[in-house]
């Protein structure tokens, strides 16, 4: 079904997969099914159709989600491009950034016009707008706006990231864009909402400072925004974030918890199911509470199954419930799949059952301690060997101490965890002790103390790093081939397993020699200006900042990362070069320029004060660019110029980085 979805989200034709189709397959699954019932020997016809339901399943799950194929979608309306009144209620509250606070909203009426979908609500901090809740319902007048595309070359694409949250448009809004507010009907989200904000705010009224409260809020409640960037990139570093994204080990831990606090019920009659039914009920209040995350939702799914096997008093195959619990949760949303914290969960779960058994054979504990120690381990390796890929590719990073972390820290994770919610519990009713309370505030100020004792060893993260979707494809199918190689040796797999590391080996050359072109870019930069020269795998910057160090920083990072730059070094901004026998001139605050016989490319930079037609007349320019360092009025001028002189005009702020292959 994965497949399905996946090849819907690159085809937006239904039509492959119509009605009549879809019915075709499953009355030959029947067939199939009727006849396999009777054959001692089973052909692959069965398995073939059966395949074919659940590619079509997933195609048709994702395809009648989307906007396209709902008639009463805001984006099937046709609105004014001005300002319109618009409805809409509160869903969610994201991070908020340094200017605004950001909501997830679902836009309930445009002009009168009943509709549904969800947008981005951004709300300006300085005017100083109380909090949004959810449940809130406000009428805005307001202009529904694209969500801007990437500006620069590697940057991550934030409108593509919103799209899986079935996000495609946003609203920003200050205080006199809000004709009205009112409190609407409460929702079980809103109750959880409320709920987390009453224990978050008992929190804030105990001795516990504010950094370690941040990471009980994350631990216990999956409450994240309060983490600062720095402590959370430590955490990153340390190859520990994973214990700040409540998922399947903090569900797992709760699980055990919960098993062990109802475990007397089981002595009643029907004691077991009464014990399963608690545990099901209290997994789940507990996901609500925590804002039913994708990571979270998966884990709670997983483990009902468990619990309800359980109370059947059925065994039960753990990769099978796994799957079972994937194949629900994308029924119940599909873009579920394109989630990276949903990948890395299904895919560090899915490697420990399959890997753990494996590395564990290869030796055998014989005492507590060394057997404890020997679990942990094995299951972090076994858990890192299946994220790595997928780590790579959307981090460019690797951890080398994640080994020390979790052998450090899981341990005591559900020790934190467990007295974590009593502190909660007491905090919220005002019996919290004081000692208790620095107590517990001084074991996590030591976790965190150790958390950047282990970030600040530099030398063992290794950040920058190249990796594509075909290695990603290429490492995988090499796992898989391996363990099916471990599982009993012949000469087929041995084969096998030769033929996807020469995959892997080729998907390096590959990218080897594809990084070989040259490109010269026109980064887009706020206030500054910078330009870049690709060759190979060297990248020559020239920049208008000779302070900063823009390997480490916007924009260049990105770029230095997902084009494998090696080589990189820095130079200021030329007033004149050739690339490709084409010339390009850099006009500079002066708005000095030669005379120059070639029809070049003219880079406007810090807004110089000069007679662009007058320019156009002399030098007959091929393209005028103009970068970030620029005034907005300069800008709009320059177009306007352009446009008259039916001269290309190029602005790094309205579309992007200028790339020249």
């Amino acid at each position: 079904m994965g497949l399905g979805i996946g090849f819907s989200h690159f085809v937006n034709d239904i039509s492959i997969f119509s009605f009549p189709i879809v019915t075709g397959f499953f009355l030959l699954l029947c067939l199939s099914w009727i006849i396999a019932r009777k054959q001692l020997f089973q052909n692959v016809l069965f398995g073939i159709l059966s395949c074919l339901i659940f590619l079509t399943l997933g195609f048709l799950n994702y395809q009648t989600r989307l906007p396209d194929f709902r008639s009463n979608h805001y984006l099937q309306l046709s609105t004014n491009v001005g300002p319109s009144a618009i409805q809409l209620k509160i869903i969610d509250q994201l991070k908020p950034d340094r200017f605004n606070s950001k909501y997830i909203v679902e836009i309930n009426a445009i002009e009168g016009k009943s509709c549904h979908g969800k947008a981005l609500l951004y709300v300006q901090k300085r005017d100083s707008i109380a909090q949004l809740s959810i449940d809130e319902t406000l009428l805005l007048n307001s202009t529904i706006e694209s969500i801007p595309e990437p500006q620069n070359p590697g940057q991550f694409d934030y409108g593509a990231y919103l799209q899986t949250l079935d996000v495609y448009k946003q609203l920003r809004i200050s205080k006199h864009d809000i004709l009205n507010r009112s409190s609407g009907s409460l929702t079980i989200k809103g109750r959880a909402e409320n709920l987390r904000n009453h224990l978050i705010s008992a929190l804030e009224r105990t001795s516990i400072g504010e950094n370690e409260r941040a990471i009980i809020q994350a631990l216990i409640l999956g409450e994240k925004k309060d983490i600062s960037r720095e402590l959370y990139k430590e955490y990153a570093a340390a190859g520990a974030v994973h214990i700040l994204a409540v998922s399947g080990l903090h569900v797992g831990i709760i699980f055990l918890l919960l098993s062990n606090l109802f475990k007397p019920l089981k002595r009643l009659p029907h004691g077991v199911i009464i014990h399963g039914l608690l545990v099901f009920c209290c997994l789940w209040g507990y996901a609500l509470l925590t804002g039913l995350s994708p990571s979270v939702t998966r884990a709670v799914t997983m483990f009902s199954f468990f619990a309800f096997a359980a109370a059947i008093r059925r065994e039960t195959n753990s990769v099978n419930t796994l799957f079972l619990s994937f194949f629900v949760l994308l029924i119940i949303n599909p873009k579920w799949l394109f989630h990276v914290g949903f990948q890395l969960s299904y895919m560090a779960v899915l490697s420990i059952l399959l890997l753990n058994p494996v590395i564990s054979r290869i030796y055998k504990p014989r005492y507590y301690l060394d057997k404890l120690f020997w679990n942990i381990t094995t299951v972090s390796l076994s858990a890192q060997i299946g994220i790595v890929p997928l780590t790579l590719y959307y981090f460019h990073q690797f951890p080398g101490l994640f080994l020390l972390s979790n052998i450090i820290l899981l341990p005591f994770l559900g020790i934190i965890i467990g007295c974590g919610i009593v502190i909660l519990l007491l905090s919220l009713i005002n019996q919290l002790p004081l000692w208790l309370g620095e107590t517990y505030h001084y074991c996590i100020y030591m976790l965190n103390k150790f958390i950047g004792w282990v970030a600040g060893q530099e030398q063992f993260l290794f950040e920058g790093i190249r990796f594509s979707e075909a290695k990603v494809i290429a490492t995988y199918s090499l796992l898989i081939s391996l363990l099916w190689l471990l599982n009993r040796f012949s000469y087929k797999r041995i084969m096998v397993t030769l033929a996807c590391f020469s995959l892997l080996a080729s998907s390096f050359i590959w990218e080897r020699f594809s990084s070989s072109e040259n490109q010269f870019v026109v980064f887009h930069k706020s206030r500054k200006s910078l330009m870049g020269y690709k060759q190979g795998d060297a990248l020559r910057l020239f920049r208008s900042d000779t302070t900063t160090n823009y390997q480490y920083n916007y924009p260049i990072k990105d770029y230095y990362q997902t084009e494998g730059i090696r080589v990189l070094s820095e130079a200021s901004l030329p007033k004149v070069l050739k690339y490709n026998n084409q010339i390009i001139l850099v006009l500079d605050s002066l708005g000095v320029y030669p005379k120059i016989s070639e029809k070049p490319i003219v880079i406007l930079t810090s807004s110089p004060k000069l007679h662009l037609e007058r320019l156009i007349d002399s030098l007959q320019p091929k393209l005028v660019v103009a970068d970030g360092s620029n005034y907005t009025s300069y800008v709009n001028r320059w177009r306007k110029t352009c446009a008259q002189k039916k001269l290309p005009f190029h602005h790094t702020g309205n579309k992007g980085a200028l790339i020249i292959e």
